[in-house]
């Protein structure tokens, strides 16, 4: 690969692929929008159609797709809808994600393997789908969007089907950059901290766990979505053409108290 010419065409996406998953809202929408900001064509996928068909109408080069990860033909679907309309797939945000229970008393075991099911095992069928894809393999780039309770416990907050998810998402990430390492596709995970979204409405809702929050992270805040664009940029684009099987943890240093 040759080296690009300029800071900015090191971080441009133009003539690209993206994919992203759980795009209706919260950092999955965000991923979409700053995907398609540096120039990528994005399929944004998630079960709630009328959310993306918003999101699409904020940028032309936004697509949506109503897809439910946990079934093994929405997802063949989603690579499908990509490849017809471009021939190709780049990039694969692996973002959707559902949290289960909170404690592990309350979690069955069908609960637990459904939260692995959408967690971890529709990421590594949509990981292969995107490197079996017709085309060039060289460059692809393989965003898994894990999280800090893939690194550390949080308890009394996080879930075992969650977190056993997300780090497992981790172990996955380093096992696939090995495997497809030598065919130049890039796999990477994503770890993001607390930030405010959808999925926190509550917990930064409530004062007490709020300050919790603030409490125990260095930077004594919780994250802002926009704080994770940069992040994003990097693992996707040219910039990160020599990282591989990494964990990029975005935090505001919760993991290195």
């Amino acid at each position: 690969m040759s080296a690009p010419r300029t800071a900015a065409d090191l971080f441009s996406l133009e003539g690209r692929t993206a994919i992203v998953t759980g795009a209706s809202a919260g950092l999955g929408a965000r991923f979409a929008a700053v995907l398609a900001q540096a120039g990528a064509t994005v399929f944004a996928a998630a079960r709630r159609i009328d959310r993306l068909k918003e999101l699409a109408d904020s940028d032309a080069r936004i697509h949506p797709v109503a897809c439910d990860v946990s079934l093994e033909a929405d997802r063949v679907r989603l690579a499908e809808s990509a490849l017809t309309a471009t021939g190709r797939i780049d990039i694969l945000v692996n973002n959707a994600a559902t949290s289960g229970e909170t404690r592990a008393e309350d979690e069955s075991p069908d609960a637990f393997a459904d939260v692995l099911g959408v967690n971890l095992t529709a990421p590594f069928h949509l990981a292969r789908l995107t490197v079996e894809a017709p085309g060039v393999v060289t460059g692809k780039s393989i965003i898994n969007v894990s999280s800090i309770l893939g690194l550390v416990s949080a308890a009394p907050l996080g879930g075992a089907g969650y977190s056993a998810s997300k780090a497992g998402l981790i172990g996955l990430t380093r096992e696939l950059a090995g495997q497809w390492g030598r065919d130049g596709v890039r796999v990477n995970a994503l770890a993001p901290g607390w930030f405010r979204t959808e999925m926190t409405a509550e917990l930064f809702g409530d004062e007490r766990s709020s300050r919790w929050v603030d409490r125990n992270t260095q930077l004594r805040r919780g994250g802002e979505s926009h704080e994770l664009d940069g992040a994003l940029l990097y693992l996707a684009s040219d910039a990160s053409t020599y990282c591989t099987g990494q964990v990029l943890t975005v935090d505001g240093g919760w993991t290195a108290r």
